[in-house]
Parts: structure tokens; sequence; C-alpha cells
């Protein structure tokens, strides 16, 4: 999200400097890659790259291409292929060891439905949404590009003039929506049309319990990763903005009625460390109902099994289905001793299982880090 929100402030720069841009997008890989389709870099005419399409080794060619996409004004496919001696080199540095194509397209100002537009109207609102890239496997074929936007809400903006694929795009699109899945299709018998068909999700939104120290370099490093952040406190000379400059908002309220000013979504995580064991607790009752994806209790494991407890004794259930995603003490096993050390824990943690991976050491993983595959095109049923 980070990466898509720096690029279009990139391109607002840019359109408002009078400057021509181009958009590079991974729309396929088979094998590895340092990135994975839906990595996306804008390039400026004048040489200015804002994201990024591998770990720096395709980026040199990629602008020269864009350069050349932006005076045509014609998008263009670009395969890199790491496992032909040849092209080798370019990935090797960074054991890449597999067939990067790479849909490099103009984008052009003056077209309200351009790719960097439906990025944008995806970004504003919180809202799962799935963008559709048209390309053709064939570098002579055409090659489309960005074309449709389906949000959560059932808005559709396309750019598409063919009624038939249209309404195929838009079935499969609600289907990656349904299944929270990307796909790759073919769209005609000669398979000269593919698809990409990709589920953009909202940031993560952090909501931290507690305005304290310690909460500091928590926001500060959730804001590096481009999340969302909320910090809640009962104290008004503790949540403050010069306090949390970066926080995306700051409420101060009692614990009764701090939830009531917070929107929780599939990609909302928490963390409870105020310090103060009433306002934990009575957070905490709030809290274990919402079934959270995350909630990280700050402190030693005696006093959450001590709230747990006190809460049983009022008469709420507290099963092992809602104690699932309750973590404390909070944070990876790394020996964080500092208040920047246990964020960085926290961080790791949060990364971890919103990921489904079980944050212990790289070396020790038998299998690449990302699965060595070929994206699978499945052939649509026209």
């Amino acid at each position: 999200m980070k990466e898509l929100k720096d690029i279009i402030t990139a391109y607002d720069k840019a359109t408002a400097e009078g400057k021509q841009t181009a958009l590079a997008t991974v729309v396929h890989l088979q094998g590895s890659a340092y990135r994975r389709p839906g990595a996306r870099m804008l390039v400026t005419e004048d040489g200015k790259l804002t994201g990024a399409i591998s770990g720096g080794c395709l980026e040199g060619d990629a602008l020269r291409k864009a350069q050349m996409v932006m005076i045509q004004q014609k998008p263009m496919l670009v395969t890199y292929d790491t496992t032909d001696d040849d092209d080798a080199k370019l990935g090797v540095g960074l054991g890449c060891n597999g067939i990067i194509s790479i849909l490099i397209e103009p984008v052009n100002p003056s077209d309200p439905n351009n790719s960097i537009e439906l990025l944008k109207t995806f970004v504003s609102k919180r809202q799962t949404a799935v963008l559709v890239t048209l390309f053709s496997l064939h570098k002579k074929a055409t090659q489309p590009g960005t074309c449709m936007l389906l949000t959560e809400d059932e808005k559709i903006k396309n750019t598409l003039s063919e009624e038939s694929l249209k309404i195929n795009l838009s079935e499969d699109a609600r289907q990656v929506l349904t299944n929270r899945t990307s796909i790759v299709k073919s769209y005609n018998e000669e398979n000269l049309l593919t698809g990409f068909i990709e589920l953009l999700e909202p940031a993560v939104s952090l909501v931290i319990f507690g305005a304290g120290n310690d909460s500091i370099p928590l926001v500060q490093m959730a804001n590096v990763l481009g999340w969302e952040t909320t910090v809640a406190d009962g104290r008004p000379n503790y949540a403050t903005r010069e306090r949390f400059p970066s926080a995306n908002r700051i409420i101060v309220s009692k614990p009764e009625n701090a939830l009531t000013q917070i929107n929780f979504d599939a990609r909302t995580v928490t963390a409870l460390m105020t310090h103060n064991y009433n306002y934990d607790i009575s957070i905490l009752k709030q809290l274990l109902p919402l079934r959270s994806v995350y909630l990280g209790v700050l402190g030693p494991k005696k006093k959450l099994d001590r709230m747990l407890d006190e809460l049983k004794e009022q008469g709420m259930n507290v099963d092992k289905e809602s104690l699932q995603n309750i973590f404390g003490p909070a944070g990876l096993d790394i020996g964080a001793e500092t208040s920047e050390e246990i964020a960085l824990s926290i961080i790791s943690e949060i990364q971890a299982i919103l990921t489904k991976r079980t944050g212990f050491s790289l070396r020790d993983k038998e299998e690449s880090i990302h699965p060595r595959h070929t994206q699978q095109i499945v052939q649509a049923v026209l």
C-alpha cells in the first residue's frame, strides 16, 4: 500500500510539472524473482523512479523501455528470462531464476480512467478491490493495459469497449473479490489476450491503546510500512499530536467510549499497552467479541491471565477460539529490551500473523522464500 501511495504522489507531482510518466507492472512470473506479480514502478520522462519491479537489476533496462513507451504512447510488454544465459546477468546477483513479464504503459493525465486514477480510486476508500490488467504474452499483439477496477461496494470503472469481454472480466473480478486470491486468465482461443486479475487490499490499520513513550516508536515503525495508525488513551496530556505527529488519528477517551470511535475490519490489528490495568481490562472486554486477526497485550503473561480470569468471573465467554488471536506478551522473541526493540518485535509479529508465517530465521527455511512455480493461466470459457 505504501508503494502505491508513493507512486500516486510521484505521479501527481510529475503531472503538475508537465512531465510524462509511464507505469511498469509485473504481470506474470514463471519461477522465482525478487518481486511478485503486482509490483509496480512509476517512471518519469526525466528518469525518476518510484516503486520497484525487482531488487534493482531490471530497473535500468525498464527505464529505457519506459522512455520509449512515453515517446510512442503505446504500451509494451517486456520479458526478462533470468534462466537464460544471455539474461541471467540481470538477476544472478539477487538469486533470480525466473521469467518475468512486465507491462509498461504510458499514463495519460487527460484520461479519467488511466491506471493511476484507478489506483487512486482504490486508495481513496478503505475497501478491498480488484484491478484488471490486460496484456498479451505475444509481444507483437496489442497490449491493452490496466482497464478495470471493481470495488467492494460493486462500483466498476473500466475502459473496455468490447461488451462480452467486459462481462467476462467483471464476473471474474467478482470471483477474485469473493475468493480473496488473484488469478491470471486467458480470454480468447488463441491465448493472445491475458488478464491479470489482482486483489488489492487496504493498508493494515493498527490501533494502539496507550499513548505512553513505548507507543511512539511503534507508531513510527508502522508509518514507515505505510500502515494506518490510531492512538487511543484517556490522558489528554499523553495522546497529543506533538507526541504522535505521524499517527493518522488520535483519540482521547475513556475506555467505555473509545471503541465507538473506531471502525474495525479484516485488516485491523490492535495493541493493548496503556500500563493501566483497569483501562486495559475494559478495552479487552470490548475487543474479545470482535475476534480481530491480532490483539497484542503488552506486559507479563500473568497480567493477561489475570484479566481473562476476571472476565470469566464476570460471566464472559472466553473460549479457545476467542483466545486464538490474542498474543500476550506481545511480540516475537528477539531479546527486545528498549521501547524501539519492543516495537520492532510487535511489528514483526503482526506481519508474520498477517502473512501466515512463523517468524523463524530464513536461514533454516528448507524451501525458497517464495514458492517457485509457474503462474497458472486459466482459460476462460467464452
